[in-house]
């Protein structure tokens, strides 16, 4: 079995600290029991090498003897077909899975992650523009609400669907967001008192401060 390396940055300002999406894949390598190690790149000095792995210049990416994959969905779902602790061999029960796992990056993420960055930068007065980007993820979060009471996990056992909605959902946590939706914030609590979540992130926090 070829080596599994992790890269991603070799430091981050301390906002981002605990969400850089390199904590995915490594709740995901704790999760299966993989072993990995971690390498980094510059975070002020991202040169040709960095865009040839990653072509947005983000992080992070995964190699897998002479495969590199980047994209955290792409990785997770890799990983998954690696082990049957992070996705199952079944083929209904595998697809539930996958489903869920687009379903956190497309439908969900897709309206978190604008109305975070509008939170974090202060935008967030009765503007036009806010109160569409809020409309729009009280929405999702109105559907994933009735889902998450009827359900422990998403596709039955835990998955790589779970650390991917889990890892949004925390993130509009973070800001509040989830203060009327109390199915979706015991779904974080449930997902991020997992062994391998906090392993996950206590070394991605000791990572970044030790370059400090």
């Amino acid at each position: 079995m070829a080596e599994l390396i992790l890269t991603t940055f070799d430091w981050v300002p301390e906002m981002p600290r605990g969400y850089v999406r390199d904590l995915r894949v490594r709740w995901a390598l704790e999760e299966a029991g993989l072993p990995y190690r971690v390498e980094s790149v510059p975070f002020h000095a991202r040169n040709a090498e960095h865009f040839s792995h990653q072509p947005f210049g983000q992080v992070p990416w995964l190699t897998d003897g002479d495969l590199s994959i980047f994209e955290s969905g792409a990785i997770l779902l890799h990983l998954g077909e690696r082990s049957e602790a992070l996705m199952p061999a079944d083929p209904l029960d595998r697809s539930e899975v996958i489903q869920w796992l687009f379903a956190a990056l497309n439908s969900v993420e897709a309206a978190s992650l604008p109305w975070s960055i509008f939170v974090f930068s202060g935008e967030n007065t009765e503007t036009p523009g806010w109160k569409l980007l809020d409309g729009f993820l009280k929405a999702r979060l109105g559907h994933m609400e009735a889902v998450l009471a009827k359900r422990e996990w998403l596709a039955g056992t835990f998955s790589v669907a779970d650390i991917v909605m889990a890892d949004v959902l925390r993130l509009v946590d973070r800001f509040e967001g989830l203060a009327t939706f109390p199915a979706c914030r015991d779904y974080v609590s449930r997902a991020t008192t997992r062994p391998a979540f906090v392993i996950a992130h206590a070394d991605q926090m000791a990572h970044f401060a030790a370059a400090d």
